[in-house]
């Protein structure tokens, strides 16, 4: 998992120096003048092995307003919410002023890790300020001097051992994807449990009705909802039991075309968003009604199918539809041309706002999971195999005759799907998306990704060389011939 390390601090603190340091480049302005930093900038950043995002925000001011730098503050609150880590940044020159301590007690209900850095602290000048900033209750200070790279190994040790919770935590969350099958394991797929709950992931574009359609979900309204596009702004999970069966569901920020977003924070929101589909088992792509199968709505569902991820389409606002049978005929019509790479997904029509609906959409959510689970025998991939290679043989380009012998299935979560054939470089796309709509239609995975690999066997004849290596009857027939 990427570490998220984020510096916050008063004004002229060294927040953009350090975040220049860790970054290796002069990313950030940096001047004398308080305040030059504004928006939230984004780096990848590195001490010694560990590498890590790191965010550079504006100066933290005692602004709550609309005012430019009440926006700021709120756009620094909201980075610290969203990062791993918060590096507090005090001026140990300037000592810890009344800001220091207000901004101290709101970092430590807003983050779980906040380390303390006292910046600019060359020098015997700095040691009084160092022990004062015991008083904000942060832990031990790090000495730190930006400009000239001290401190850099204290904060490598405060980082590692969070580093090593977080991906030991992300590899506890994630779900267990492309999991290998063989034909002594039995046919139940891995159930939802409340240690492992089915983790979904709730996406479209913004104000397609996500949040709304999650709190009706939940039976409670605790996710911020209202007419304004882009209310959330990080991926939030919640946990429920929805009809009996455990799940983690993920409510993710709106995407739009990446050339109009152009806020830092929307940027953030979106990746977050991304990084909830990869951790997802079922993607419900949210359309709205009104305007279904934008661009936007292709991108995101193609890229859940990409992910290996099972797909439900859930078409929102509903209530306010007048013409549902017609509507509802040219939206299946839309989803068969627009989406072919998921032909036979579930598509259902829902309203968020007054929850109808919603027991077909857990119906379809738990048909993609136990479909994205599905398992076939060896024997019965092979019966299949002959029965399409007889009604379909292959090509042969270039006149190379194109021999497949066997098929099996090395993985679930998705299906995925190996053909041991010869010359497997030049079987055609045409032929292979022949096969995989086979085994679309032969073993019912409507619109689950389908992964189909070619692999070259090779000459496995055993008997090749011990044919090369004895004499035929006719050749022996012929040296007793000529000894007579």
């Amino acid at each position: 998992m990427s570490l998220t390390l984020a510096i916050v601090g008063r004004p002229n603190v060294g927040k953009s120096t350090l975040f220049n340091r860790l970054v290796g480049k002069k990313l950030a302005l940096v001047d004398d003048q308080p305040g030059v930093t504004r928006d939230l900038r984004e780096g990848q950043g590195r001490i010694a092995d560990l590498k890590f995002t790191v965010i550079d925000s504006a100066g933290l001011e005692e602004a709550t307003d609309d005012s430019l730098q009440g926006r700021m503050r709120r756009l620094t609150e909201r980075a610290v919410e969203m990062a791993d880590v918060c590096l507090f940044m005090i001026d140990a020159r300037a000592g810890v002023l009344p800001a220091d301590e207000v901004f101290a007690d709101i970092l430590r209900k807003k983050n779980a890790h906040v380390i303390l850095a006292a910046n600019k602290a060359e020098g015997k000048a700095a040691d009084a300020t160092v022990l004062e900033a015991f008083s904000l209750g942060l832990g031990e200070p790090i000495r730190m001097s930006a400009e000239h790279g001290e401190g850099m190994g204290e904060l490598l040790d405060f980082l590692r051992p969070i580093a090593e919770g977080l991906t030991e935590q992300a590899a506890a969350d994630a779900p267990e994807i492309d999991v290998d099958v063989s034909d002594d394991e039995t046919e139940e797929f891995l159930s939802p449990t409340k240690e492992r709950p089915l983790q979904i992931a709730v996406v479209g574009r913004p104000n397609a009705g996500k949040s709304t359609l999650i709190n009706q979900i939940i039976g409670e309204e605790r996710l911020l909802t209202g007419p304004e596009a882009g209310i959330t702004r990080d991926a939030i999970s919640v946990q429920q039991t929805w009809f009996d069966v455990p799940m983690r569901i993920f409510d993710t920020a709106g995407m739009r075309k990446k050339a109009k977003v152009q806020e830092k924070l929307e940027k953030l929101s979106v990746s977050d968003g991304l990084r909830a589909v990869k951790f997802a088992e079922v993607v419900v792509v949210l359309l709205d009604a009104q305007i279904p199968f934008e661009q936007q709505d292709l991108r995101i569902a193609d890229l859940a199918e990409r992910e290996g991820r099972a797909v439900v389409v859930a078409v929102n606002k509903w209530d306010a539809e007048t013409e549902k049978q017609q509507k509802l005929k040219e939206l299946r019509q839309s989803f068969e041309r627009l989406l072919p790479q998921l032909r036979g997904a579930p598509l259902v029509t829902v309203s968020a706002k007054t929850g109808k609906g919603l027991d077909r959409l857990h119906q379809a959510i738990m048909r993609a999971h136990e479909v994205w689970n599905r398992r076939a025998t060896t024997a019965q991939l092979n019966r299949w195999l002959t029965g399409m290679l007889e009604q379909h043989p292959p090509p042969a380009p270039g006149g190379k005759r194109i021999k497949m012998r066997y098929a099996a299935q090395v993985k679930t979560r998705p299906p995925a799907f190996v053909v041991m054939t010869s010359h497997p470089d030049a079987v055609p796309e045409s032929y292979k998306r022949y096969l995989v709509n086979g085994l679309r239609t032969d073993f019912d995975m409507p619109g689950t990704p389908v992964r189909l690999y070619l692999r070259d066997q090779g000459d496995k004849n055993p008997y090749k060389d011990k044919k090369a290596a004895q004499p035929s009857r006719l050749s022996k027939h012929l040296r007793t011939s000529r000894k007579s």
